[in-house]
C-alpha cells in the first residue's frame, strides 16, 4: 500500500513540473509570439484600460480621453482637432498612430520606463504606469492665425523662433478631425475611407511631408551662396544680365514677370524678384558653392525629425549650367517642404546660425513633474554673418518697396520674399504662392520669429507675383501674433 502510495506522489509530483514547465514555456519562452499574435487582445485591452496622457499647446491640453464603456474602454478625443491635427496627429483603435501621437506614444500611454517610480516591480506585475503629458513649443495664437489665413485653401505654414529654432505653429490645409478616427467601430471605418480616398487629401501634412518647387523664395539661398563665395560683392552693382536670359548650352530663353530687369543691380533683381539676374547668378556661383550653401541650410538632408519625420527637400547636385541655372530660382529639381523654407529664412535672421527644429518642449508625469526637456538643438553655420546681415537688408527693401509690401506690420521691422512656383505638365498648373519672411519688434535685439506660407491654390493670375498677394497676409498675421504681448 505504501508502495502504490509512493508511486502515486512521485507521479503527481511529475504532472506538477510539467505544469510548471509548461506555464514557463507559455509566459515566458512563447510570451513574445503570443503577445504580439493578432488573435491575442490582452494589450489592447490593457492598452485602453486607462486614459491617454494629453497633447499641451500653451499649457493647455489639446487632447483628452472618454469611456466608451466597451472592451476598449478609453478613445481619444481632440479640442480644435483640425486645428492641431498636423501636429498631434491621430491615435486610433483601428489605424494606430501618427505624428506625436506615435513619436510619443511611450509617453502618453505610460508605457516609457521613466514613468514607472519602481521599474523592476512594474515589470514583474505588469502593471500599466499612468501616461504622462507631451508639452509642444506651439503659440496659440500663431497656430490659430495660420489656420485662419489658410481658410480652407490648400496650402501650409510653418514658424520658427530663429533664436532657439522652437516651432511655433504648423498648420497644413485642408485639414480633418482626428477624433473621427479614434473608436473602432464602422463610424471609424466609414470616416478612414472617405478621407483616405478624398482627391484633396486632408491627412497630409503638407507642412512638412510635402515638397514643392520653392519659385523665387530660394533666390535667398542663391544670394548667400554669391556673397558667401565672393562672387557678389557690390549688392547695388550692375550684374550684366539680360532682360531675355539663354540658358547655357540650350536655345531656351529665361524671362522675367517684372519689369526693369535687365542689368539690375542684384539688390534691385531681389527686390523685385528677376529670374535672369539669378539664374545668371547662379551659373557664375557654380554647382559646389550653390551645393554647399544648400546643404548647410538644411537640404538633401533626410535624417531631421521635430520628433517626427520631415520630408527630405532637395538641391539637385548633378546638374549641368541650364539646370543649375533652373535649379537656382526655385525650379528644376528643387523642392523644399514649407519648414524646410521657414528654416532658411530663421538662418538668416539668426545672424547665418541655423538651430535644428523641435517641436516638443518637455514631457511630465501625470503628476506634473517634469520628466525630459528639450531645449535649443546644437546650432549650424549655415553662412557669414556678414552675408546673413545684407539678406536682413534686401528682405526689408522687399517688404518695404518691393513685392512683399502686404506682410509689413506696424512698429515691427520685417523682412521677406516672395515666389511664384511654376508647376504641372509644360508648367500648365495654378502656380504656386510662397512667402518666407522674419519679424523683429522695435527695440528689439534680434527677430523674434520665421516663417514660410505656401498656397497651392493661389487666386492670382499666372502673371501676377502671387507671392505677395496671397501668401504675404498670412505670414503677416502669423509674425503678428508672436510680435503681440
Amino acid at each position: 500500500m505504501t508502495r502504490h502510495i509512493r508511486h502515486a506522489a512521485v507521479f503527481c509530483g511529475l504532472l506538477l513540473v510539467a505544469l510548471l514547465l509548461n506555464a514557463t514555456r507559455v509566459q515566458v519562452l512563447q510570451a513574445g509570439s503570443l503577445t504580439g499574435n493578432t488573435a491575442n487582445r490582452r494589450p489592447d485591452i490593457a492598452r485602453y484600460a486607462q486614459p491617454r496622457g494629453d497633447i499641451l499647446v500653451g499649457d493647455r491640453p489639446v487632447t483628452g480621453s472618454k469611456d466608451s464603456g466597451e472592451q476598449l474602454r478609453y478613445e481619444r478625443t481632440y479640442t480644435d482637432g483640425p486645428l492641431y491635427a498636423p501636429v498631434t496627429g491621430f491615435s486610433s483603435q483601428l489605424y494606430g498612430t501618427t505624428l506625436l501621437e506615435h513619436t510619443e506614444d511611450a509617453v502618453l500611454s505610460g508605457a516609457d520606463p521613466l514613468l514607472a517610480p519602481l521599474p523592476l516591480w512594474t515589470d514583474f506585475t505588469r502593471s500599466r504606469t499612468r501616461g504622462g503629458d507631451v508639452v509642444t513649443t506651439l503659440h496659440p495664437a500663431a497656430q490659430r492665425a495660420a489656420f485662419k489665413g489658410l481658410a480652407g485653401r490648400k496650402g501650409a505654414v510653418a514658424a520658427l523662433e530663429p533664436s532657439t529654432g522652437r516651432i511655433l505653429a504648423l498648420v497644413s490645409a485642408p485639414s480633418y478631425d482626428p477624433e473621427e478616427l479614434s473608436g473602432n467601430g464602422p463610424a471609424e471605418a466609414r470616416s478612414w475611407k472617405r478621407l483616405t480616398t478624398d482627391p484633396d487629401k486632408p491627412m497630409l501634412n503638407r507642412a512638412v511631408r510635402q515638397t514643392y518647387p520653392p519659385g523665387s523664395t530660394f533666390k535667398v539661398v542663391t544670394t548667400a551662396a554669391a556673397l558667401d563665395a565672393g562672387v557678389v560683392r557690390d549688392l547695388d552693382a550692375p550684374t550684366r544680365s539680360p532682360d531675355r536670359y539663354t540658358l547655357p548650352g540650350t536655345r531656351t530663353t529665361l524671362t522675367n514677370e517684372s519689369r526693369g530687369c535687365a542689368d539690375a543691380s542684384v539688390r534691385d533683381a531681389f527686390t523685385f524678384s528677376c529670374n535672369t539676374v539669378f539664374a545668371k547668378l547662379g551659373v557664375e556661383t557654380g554647382v559646389a558653392e550653390m551645393t554647399a550653401t544648400a546643404h548647410a541650410l538644411g537640404f538633401n538632408d533626410g535624417r531631421l525629425r521635430i520628433p517626427f519625420r520631415v520630408a527630405r527637400s532637395t538641391f539637385d547636385t548633378s546638374v549641368d549650367r541650364a539646370q543649375l541655372a533652373l535649379s537656382s530660382i526655385g525650379q528644376y529639381n528643387t523642392r523644399a517642404t514649407p519648414l524646410q523654407m521657414a528654416m532658411v529664412a530663421a538662418a538668416v535672421a539668426n545672424g547665418g546660425q541655423l538651430r535644428q527644429p523641435y517641436l516638443v518642449e518637455r514631457t511630465l508625469r501625470s503628476s506634473g513633474v517634469t520628466l525630459t526637456t528639450t531645449g535649443p538643438l546644437p546650432v549650424r553655420q549655415a553662412m557669414y554673418p556678414s552675408t546673413a546681415a545684407r539678406l536682413r537688408r534686401l528682405m526689408r527693401d522687399v517688404v518695404e518697396r518691393g513685392t512683399g509690401t502686404r506682410a509689413a506690420i506696424r512698429g515691427a521691422i520685417v523682412g521677406g520674399k516672395t515666389g511664384t512656383a511654376q508647376h504641372g505638365l509644360g508648367n500648365s498648373g495654378v502656380p504656386y504662392a510662397w512667402f518666407v519672411s522674419w519679424a523683429q519688434a522695435r527695440g528689439e535685439l534680434e527677430p523674434r520669429v520665421a516663417v514660410a506660407v505656401v498656397v497651392e491654390d493661389a487666386e492670382a493670375d499666372r502673371g501676377e507675383i502671387s507671392g505677395g498677394g496671397d501668401a504675404a497676409p498670412i505670414a503677416r498675421a502669423v509674425m503678428r501674433a508672436v510680435l503681440t504681448p
